[in-house]
């Protein structure tokens, strides 16, 4: 790294001085370094690349003083210790998780309120004492520590559990004895991106090298490897089942059949929803066979079925469809379609009781269909309202599985469901403090810049006056097949109780009308994902839902590259934004941890023709020096190996130094905090109450609770 010889850039914090609101703001300037990369022959300079070492003093005073801005700044905001209040009281009830059978025991996850992390309860029949079988908040004084996987063994005896310290994407797995609640002396360090999959007396997982000392949140992960750990052994004895010295990105993710017969290994390369599927035969300990042995499409096992394997796949099939396939006889000629692609799309797939039960989308609603398992057609199962369903989990001998529905307007609601006679029953309400017949919900559709009609969700208070004054919070992701649904947050309930209009888009990129819907998206045709934002953003603005002073947008990780796109295309067009936990940088984003995995989705500044897409639209490198941007607040998070911090940094370090405006630039960096998984209760209260303040404050709103 080069440094220019100017003393007044040597400092590593220096201020300047800046009207935001009604405070004034003086900005921690990171110094400048004379750093240019070279790409296919054009330079770009990156004077904040020293802000990529986050072990550096450097940066953790600059870390430290922009935290101190951001707090100073919010301190003063005059209602918000009430928000903090009022969130708390929201958050201070009780949240289960449906339950889910193992043999004669049934087991979820409960919080009493303002837990730090959620419990793990075991109860041997529903009308039984429900028994603490694993408290993570005995884990850690503060929360920090959360819970990143269960797997009950096939015999029920064995449960095997991973933690996730501050919030990181590694998982250290340990085993406890289910009857006696003890841990055994098993323990797996350096797993991610993976599970555990019993079979008999030990589990398969996959890990990665150890990292280098220093480097565990910020080295490339690759070269995964597929193991499998024999209980009461230590790790160096476990055996490798699985790996790839040719291919450093290729991934395993490994399931076992609930009879116990079958491994089947999802290989995968990345985000693209490309894989293959390899399976071994364990009743006969042969050698792993390729089954499908080309990442031609999108390959999801369901389950076994007399020998032969049901499958998902969108191979000829945007929105996927449902095939057998007969080991002895693999080729695709011989596959065998059982539920054929339909116009919605085919979301999930369980095998229970003898069902095939099928989740659809309608319009970004769910639809649940279910079949016999030749395909035929039987019945749908009635759901409450317009939303979102989950769960439907189980084994094939069960006839007996829960689900969970949720809208926005509507709590999350667990219902049990009986196969056989398609009859659901409530089985838990949600306790939250909230009168959904207050509000409405609308689904629009907007027109795209190129004409495309893109859904959009509004709730609101019931008697909106369209009069171009609400204050209104946009959301959107836009990406890596994700669909963005109809969900109940606790965090909006203050937003909704003070006239807020909260829109949720569903823009291209996701999946909500299947695999033609994310690749409209993606590479070379991201700029519509941004184009579907803004044209919804103005038909917010068209309809008099809000004005450009009253429009709030908001974004994750992807989604917060999204907010960083548009607003350095649409300045104008918002009053506040909230790029959160961002992808930036989108020439070095491959560089980082599990970074390369997104090249399928975004291309890399690698190869040249793709260099040239990304550094139009790249959040950090389009920022206008002089133009007027919305208030902002960058979220990030110390322990975030998923989205490296250092995209964060080095584009809050860019805004502030550009950004001509009155609006005020921060950023929040949380501490023992990853990428937002995990997240103790009390910080995430602690989150909304600063975006929400910061919101209604930017605004001149003051909010009443």
């Amino acid at each position: 790294m080069r440094t220019l010889c100017s003393s007044i850039l040597l400092s590593v914090i220096l201020f300047v001085s800046v009207h935001a609101q009604e405070q004034k703001i003086k900005y921690p300037v990171a110094k400048k370094v004379d750093h240019v990369d070279d790409y296919h022959g054009i330079k770009v300079a990156d004077p904040y690349r020293w802000l990529e070492d986050t072990n550096s003093k450097e940066t953790a005073d600059w870390v430290e003083a922009e935290n101190k801005v951001t707090e100073e700044y919010l301190s003063k905001i005059p209602f918000r210790d009430a928000l903090r209040k009022k969130l708390t009281d929201l958050w201070n009830y009780e949240k289960y998780s449906a339950p889910s059978k193992h043999g004669s025991y049934y087991i979820y996850s409960k919080n009493d309120g303002l837990q730090e992390q959620n419990v793990i309860y075991m109860q041997s029949g529903l009308d039984a004492k429900p028994e603490v079988l694993l408290d993570p908040n005995k884990l850690s004084s503060d929360g920090s520590v959360s819970l990143g996987g269960l797997a009950i063994s096939n015999d029920n005896k064995y449960l095997a559990y991973g933690i996730s310290r501050g919030g990181s994407d590694w998982r250290e797995f340990y085993v406890m004895d289910v009857q006696t609640k003890k841990l055994t002396d098993d323990v797996i360090k350096w797993a991610k991106f993976t599970g555990t999959a019993w079979y008999k007396e030990g589990f398969y997982y996959s890990r990665y090298d150890e990292p280098k000392p220093g480097e565990e949140l910020k080295q490339t992960n690759e070269f995964q490897k597929l193991y499998f750990h024999k209980l009461g052994t230590p790790q160096s004895d476990d055996r490798l089942i699985l790996e790839d010295k040719e291919n450093p990105k290729r991934g395993f993710s490994a399931g076992v059949t609930d009879d116990e017969k079958f491994l089947v290994v999802s290989v995968w390369e990345g985000s693209s929803t490309k894989n293959m599927i390899w399976y071994q035969d364990l009743t006969d300990g042969g050698s792993i066979v390729r089954l499908i042995d080309k990442p031609d499409a999108e390959y999801g096992f369901v389950d076994d079925f007399n020998g032969k394997f049901f499958a998902t796949t969108n191979l000829d099939a945007p929105n996927n469809k449902l095939v057998l396939i007969d080991p002895k006889k693999p080729g695709k000629k011989d596959w065998k379609t059982i539920i054929p692609e339909s116009k919605y799309v085919m979301q999930s797939v369980s095998f229970v009781g003898g069902k095939l039960i099928v989740t659809y989308l309608k319009d970004a609603n769910s639809k649940v269909s279910v079949y016999q398992p030749n395909g035929k057609y039987l019945y749908d199962v009635k759901l409450p309202a317009l939303g979102t369903v989950g769960g439907f989990g189980g084994k094939q001998t069960e006839n007996e599985t829960f689900y969970t529905f949720t809208s926005f307007t509507y709590p999350p609601t667990i219902y049990k469901y009986d196969v056989k006679n398609n009859k659901s029953e409530l089985f838990r309400k949600s306790a939250v403090s909230f009168d959904p017949s207050s509000y409405e919900t609308k689904e629009v559709f907007c027109k795209s810049k190129d004409g495309t009609k893109v859904p959009m969700f509004i709730v609101y208070k019931k008697g909106l006056k369209l009069d171009g004054n609400n204050p209104t919070l946009l959301y959107a992701y836009g990406g890596f097949n994700i669909p963005i649904l109809p969900s109940f947050s606790v965090a909006r309930i203050p937003l909704l109780e003070n006239g807020v209009v909260y829109a949720s888009a569903c823009l291209r990129g996701g999946s909500e009308y299947g695999e033609v819907w994310h690749k409209a998206g993606m590479l070379n045709k991201k700029q519509n994902v941004f184009d579907d934002f803004i044209s919804a953003a103005e038909y917010l603005i068209k309809n008099k839902y809000t004005s450009p002073n009253k429009l709030a947008v908001q974004g994750a990780s992807n989604g917060g590259l999204l907010i960083g796109a548009v607003i350095n295309q649409r300045p104008d067009l918002f009053k506040v934004a909230f790029p959160m936990v961002g992808v930036m940088d989108m020439l070095r984003y491959h560089k980082f941890t599990i970074g390369w995995a997104w090249v399928p989705e975004y291309g890399s500044s690698d190869n040249q023709e793709q260099f040239k897409y990304l550094i139009k639209y790249s959040p950090l490198h389009n920022i206008k020096k002089g133009a007027d941007y919305p208030a902002t607040m960058i979220t990030t998070a110390d322990h975030d190996d998923r989205v490296f911090p250092a995209h964060s940094f080095k584009y809050a370090a860019t805004l502030q130094e550009k950004n001509s405006g009155k609006n005020p630039t921060l950023i929040r960096i949380e501490t023992k905090v990853g990428h937002g998984a995990g997240t103790s209760t009390s910080k995430s209260i602690e989150l909304y109450t600063d975006l929400w303040s910061f919101m209604f404050y930017n605004m001149g709103l003051t909010p009443k609770f």
